[in-house]
């Protein structure tokens, strides 16, 4: 693994000597993009992200998600990828998560395999994204969402502000959200047995959110090295409701009873959480090892308060029991009280990691990696449930390495093969805990064509549950509406979740191939296919409530004397042993709409020459501000573009952002790409030796640029033309495959270099206007006026095919088929599911569309009389944003309208929900479909404004 970063691109390149006389032509990439024998799954560009209309590198990320999401862990998922910055490991997501996407050059996804190059496991795909080296920027963004049919709404308000510059990264963001109540009765929905009590049920939690960070990052460029730090603070509050008090009273015979419910006493779930990170890298280059060391710490103090519910029965006279009535206040029985939970989480996570190229072997270069961490966290809880508080912490020490050996290289002897490298790593943990836990790996990847790349990768590992499973104080949750597969009816039980302190290490092991093909017909397309076998013993599993569940755990369910369910325990458990098998597809597809404009495109005329109109006789177009042509030579922007080619060692991608849009599409390839052979040339041209001095303005300085390209105004444009006086970078450009000076070529030149809408032939000089020489040299006349207009779009589709999910409880069974329906896991798990994220921007105009497929399943009962299987249908929503910027649109180039932008949002477009019956074709209650979507078709309009 190579990365072109801002602090160790010399350490990094291993540049070859030529011979004498050879001629070498080098192509660029953009700095800080990963350098490796491994092609992308999927890569983005600045104009791809601008179709996107996200308003941070976080929506950025949503909207690729089928792209970065890992295909290779089967049913218990790789988690969030990998993230790189510049090529460069990041001690935390929120250190970059909320930078406007202007801010970004490309974004590269990768297999799981290259998360081994950076100390990580081969489960999580890598993404890198490379960011601007100049930019700055001031954005607010204003939200608000509801459901179409209302009920609740969401506002969110945030402010970000971001400067790179001179290898430093400066941001500061604060962002408030608040989402207010929904209750079952403003989706009417009504509780069995409990009238009234509906209002008193929250589907969505009354809640409020405040987040503020800091990130600082900084590139010393004498000494090759970066550091980064980071500060955020957060609190988060919510407030649930779980229906009413009640107090059931009887009769002294016991035939009959009267429920009180407490309409005054809402019994209410509060939570409230303060989180408090910070943390930081260094990367810094050791005698030609890159060597990167993050480190971050975590605080987070969590109280959850849950109104007891009275659960009391009393024996009165049955005269007394008719004097009371639905709803009236408890007589007598008083405040049951407040039951609470508390936790407080301190983490403290480091690494180090350093990579170099030890060896060089006739394939190339072997690379190694390898790295070192120290973690330590501390859980302490208590809850007025349990007895005693529970502390709970772990010590983690931990050491591995990964070698990559390339075996094959397609140019060598073995050429018809392709290209072949072998991958081995190893590594250990030492738990305080669980005491020593080791891990390898071993892969081959082959690349027998350029445009197909092939893996296998097989993957060992022992694991140990978190913390967080282990340690997390009990939480009831009452009055929960549940379906009772032993009685096929609907009940209310309190439900239990916490953490299980005698779960045990688990054992992986699993296979991964994966096919990378570039389609050779369809550019800009790659398509990735993942297999994987997933086999582990001792797996932590957090379960769902089933029929399955309660065969395989009974004493976690709790039935009163008639057999209703009044308790279920959900906290963690240990599953002896657990199989799958997915196939995954994923299709990223990115590029532009239409035929791509020819080189002698510009304003309509063959040649080049534009329409007399553009122009009035005084050479400059109408409406072009005074002082300065709109088609002659402008010192200032001739002298940033000149320096923004020639400041960048020679070899790396300058930031092509800087350079204005019509220059820029030229130097483009027909995916929209960078392409390194038209960008090499037009260095060439900008920092030729013999014009690379400065005129009397200084370094790029308008005076030297002004007057050289004059002087070749003045030659090219002589009746005959004075040849001699070109320098031989263009004379090379104006001779044919003879040699000779191509007489079409000096055609378009001269009529490049002497438009009308410039001085008269001759060159003569023109007074004036701010102009010199009159008007020299025009870099948007020489290499095309105005920029590619086509549309472009995007489009990653990912199909998830699960094969095979199974559980064995224990060693001799019994066998649960997860995907026949006997679940344990919770939910339910469909064969196939899909995730698609398209869309297309035009002229600062955009939509993205959002899609997702879940298939059928079914959730099998007890098999007893009275019990009931539930089929669960197919499920598609499509997710739709449309979204126009007003200055782009409006040709607004400054004033309030620059920067502008007004999206509007409308998830489940279609108003999808997922049904869900039993074997008589009847929903129960507890599937209801508001039940399981209350929000459905949902809202909003964003505002956001750039300074």
């Amino acid at each position: 693994m190579k990365a072109q970063s801002e602090d160790a691109t010399e350490a990094q390149a291993r540049p070859e000597v030529p011979d004498a006389g050879t001629i070498v032509v080098q192509g660029t990439r953009i700095r800080g993009q990963l350098i490796i024998d491994v092609p992308p799954i999927a890569e983005y560009d600045a104009e791809d992200i601008a179709g996107f209309g996200a308003g941070s590198i976080a929506d950025v990320l949503e909207a690729i998600a089928p792209a970065t999401g890992s295909g290779s862990r089967g049913g218990r998922g790789g988690g969030r990828p990998v993230f790189l910055i510049n090529g460069i490991r990041v001690s935390s997501f929120r250190e970059f998560s909320n930078y406007p996407p202007e801010s970004i050059a490309k974004v590269e996804v990768f297999a799981e395999e290259v998360a081994q190059r950076f100390g990580f496991s081969p489960d999580q795909r890598v993404v890198n994204i490379v960011l601007k080296p100049d930019f700055s920027s001031l954005t607010t963004e204003v939200e608000y969402e509801q459901p179409d049919r209302g009920g609740y709404s969401r506002t969110e308000q945030e402010a970000t502000f971001l400067k790179i510059a001179n290898g430093g990264r400066l941001n500061f963001n604060v962002e408030v959200n608040d989402t207010s109540l929904l209750t079952e009765a403003e989706r009417g929905l009504e509780v069995d047995g409990q009238p009234g009590v509906a209002e008193f049920r929250s589907l969505i939690a009354d809640s409020f959110g405040v987040e503020a960070t800091a990130n600082y990052a900084r590139a010393f460029i004498d000494s090759g090295t970066s550091l980064s730090l980071n500060l955020a603070a957060e609190r988060n509050k919510s407030r649930s409701l779980s229906g009413l008090d009640a107090v059931t009273l009887f009769a002294p015979d016991g035939t009959s009873a009267f429920r009180i419910i407490d309409a005054d006493n809402p019994l209410e779930r509060r939570l409230q959480t303060d989180t408090l990170s910070m943390g930081g890298s260094l990367n810094k280059n050791f005698s030609g090892w890159n060597t990167t060391f993050t480190a971050d710490a975590v605080r987070a103090d969590s109280m959850t308060e849950i109104d007891r519910r009275s659960d009391t029965t009393a024996l009165v006279t049955a005269a007394a029991l008719g004097t009371f009535a639905i709803d009236a206040a408890l007589p007598g029985f008083g405040d049951p009280g407040v039951d609470s939970a508390t936790s407080q989480t301190t983490t403290f996570v480091s690494k180090a990691t350093t990579t170099g190229y030890p060896i060089t072997l006739p394939a190339g270069d072997v690379s190694a990696t390898f790295d070192a961490g120290f973690d330590y966290k501390q859980l302490k809880s208590e809850d007025t449930r349990s007895p005693l508080p529970i502390s709970v912490k772990r010590r983690r020490l931990a050491g591995g390495a990964n070698v990559t050996v390339p075996v094959l290289k397609r140019d060598d002897t073995w050429a018809g093969f392709g290209d072949v490298s072998l991958t081995f790593a190893g590594g250990f943990e030492n738990l305080s805990d669980f005491g020593t836990l080791k891990d390898w790996s071993a892969g081959v990847n082959w690349s027998p064509f350029d445009s197909l790349s092939l893996s296998a990768t097989r993957i060992w590992r022992e694991v140990a549950p978190s913390l967080t499973t282990l340690g997390s104080p009990r939480i009831d949750l009452l009055n929960t509406q549940v379906f009772d597969f032993t009685t096929g009816q609907n009940g209310f039980a309190t439900i239990i979740s916490g953490g299980n302190p005698d779960l045990l290490a688990e054992t992986q092991a699993d296979w991964k191939f994966s096919a990378n093909w570039r389609l050779p017909f369809l550019d800009g397309a790659r398509l990735q296919a993942d297999y994987g076998i997933n086999r582990s013993r001792d797996v932590t599993s957090s379960p769902g409530f089933s029929a399955a569940f309660e065969e395989a755990f009974p004493d976690r369910v709790t039935r009163g004397a008639g057999g209703q369910l009044t308790q279920i325990d959900l906290r963690p458990v240990t599953l002896y042993e657990t199989r799958s098998r997915v196939l995954s597809f994923g299709l990223n597809m990115r590029g532009s709409i239409g035929k791509a404009p020819e080189r002698g495109e510009r304003g309509g005329r063959p040649g080049g020459v534009p329409p007399a109109s553009v122009a009035p006789a005084g050479g400059r177009p109408e409406g072009a501000p005074p002082g300065r042509s709109g088609s002659g030579f402008d010192p200032a922007r001739f002298a940033e573009m000149r320096k923004t080619f020639c400041a960048v060692p020679e070899g790396e991608m300058p930031d092509l952002s800087a350079i204005p849009e019509m220059f820029r599409a030229r130097l483009m390839d027909a995916d929209g790409n960078p392409d390194p052979e038209k960008i090499a040339a037009a260095r060439a041209r900008f920092c030729a030796a013999d014009g690379g001095e400065a005129g009397p303005g200084g370094e790029g300085g308008p005076g030297g640029d002004s007057e050289r390209f004059a002087a070749m105004r003045t030659a090219i444009c002589a009746d005959p033309p004075q040849l001699d006086g070109l320098p031989p970078q263009m004379l090379e450009r104006l001779r044919g495959e003879n040699g000779e000076i191509d007489p079409e070529r000096l055609k378009q030149v001269r009529a490049r270099f002497c438009a009308a809408d410039d001085a008269p032939q001759g060159g003569s000089s023109q007074a004036g206007g701010g102009r010199r020489g009159g008007g020299g040299f025009n870099p948007a006349a020489m290499f095309g006026r105005g920029g590619d207009s086509r549309a472009r779009y995007f489009l990653s589709l990912n199909h998830n095919i699960t094969l095979e999910n199974e559980v064995l409880l224990a060693a001799g069974g019994p066998l649960f088929d997860q995907l026949a329906g006997e679940v344990l896991s919770g939910g339910t798990i469909p064969q196939h599911s899909a995730r698609l994220e398209g869309g297309i921007f035009w002229q600062g105009y955009g939509l993205r569309l959002s899609g997702r497929y879940t298939g059928e399943a079914e959730l099998r009962g007890a098999g007893l009389n009275g019990s009931n299987d539930l089929f669960f249908g197919d499920l598609v929503t499509f997710d739709v944003r449309v979204f126009a910027d007003l200055g782009q649109v409006l040709k607004q180039e400054d004033g309030w309208l620059k920067g502008l932008r007004v999206s509007l949002l409308a998830d489940n477009v279609f108003d999808a929900r997922r049904s869900v019956v039993d074997s008589n074709g009847v929903t129960p209650d507890s599937y209801e479909p508001f039940r399981i979507d209350p929000v459905g078709r949902y809202l909003g309009i964003d505002i956001r404004k750039a300074f």
